[in-house]
């Protein structure tokens, strides 16, 4: 199809141009739980579509968007798995099937605001999303196309996590965008510890032997090896998706070197 990857990894310059993108191609990660907001289950119409307007914002810039929603509003595999003794294994396809109903909610709230969207899925439902096929999914975003990834990788064991850094390298993303409930990664968790500091920057090592609770070590290893930076910041601020998107120095930036 003749689909070009991007291979830069460009960073945040004091003297960019407030506004401007400094990516091209990106991948949002959102947990499930951060669709559910302030019901503690399901998801919250508000949310969601302050999200889609915030992805629609970023889209319109003319950044090439894909996104990776979790599952843990809904179900999460682990979780059922540890406390009613289930299989773990499915439990984990339960858990990829509540990433599905997370991912059509969004296609859904994309569209309502004219925002073309498709959702690939790595486990097969044909019925309401595509398979995930990666030239596919870089021509969709080269037609303009916000692609949602569904299913997790297709196989259990494996976290919506890893799906992200993982679909980051084979559509050669620039950078994986973290979106919590907090603004950033802290030396301890600051909802019980006020006392916690905020990190600005961090290395992959750093984060891998500290332990810290950015992304699983499967994530973190998979973005080091292909030098994709992790920023993680706080979604529930209005218009922190663009800041980030444009540089602003928003959350804390995961890279190879400080």
């Amino acid at each position: 199809m003749g689909s070009a990857i991007v291979k830069t990894r460009p960073r945040p310059s004091a003297n960019a141009t407030i506004g401007t993108p400094i990516y091209k191609r990106i991948v949002l990660k959102l947990s499930g739980e951060a669709l559910q907001g302030s019901l503690g289950f399901g998801i919250d119409p508000k949310v969601l579509d302050d999200l889609a307007k915030q992805v629609k914002e970023i889209k319109d810039l003319g950044v090439q968007v894909t996104v990776v929603v979790g599952g843990g509003n809904i179900f999460r595999g682990l979780a059922a798995s540890s406390t009613t003794g289930m299989e773990r294994a499915t439990a984990d396809y339960m858990g990829m099937l509540a990433t599905a109903i997370n991912g059509l909610a969004l296609q859904d709230a994309l569209e309502r605001l004219g925002v073309p969207s498709r959702v690939q899925t790595a486990i097969e439902i044909a019925k309401v999303a595509e398979p995930y096929i990666r030239r596919r999914a870089i021509r969709h975003l080269e037609k303009g196309r916000v692609v949602i990834f569904v299913g997790g990788i297709g196989n259990p064991f494996f976290t919506t996590d890893t799906t992200a850094a993982l679909r980051a390298m084979e559509i050669g993303a620039e950078v994986v965008l973290k979106a919590t409930n907090v603004d950033g990664v802290y030396t301890d968790d600051p909802m019980t510890n006020h006392k916690a500091k905020k990190f600005d920057t961090l290395t992959f090592f750093d984060v891998l032997k500290k332990g810290l609770k950015v992304m699983d070590a499967t994530a973190v290893s998979l973005c080091m090896s292909g030098n994709v930076p992790i920023i993680v910041f706080n979604l529930h601020r209005a218009g922190n998706i663009k800041r980030v998107v444009c540089g602003e120095p928003v959350g804390t930036r995961v890279v190879n070197h400080k």
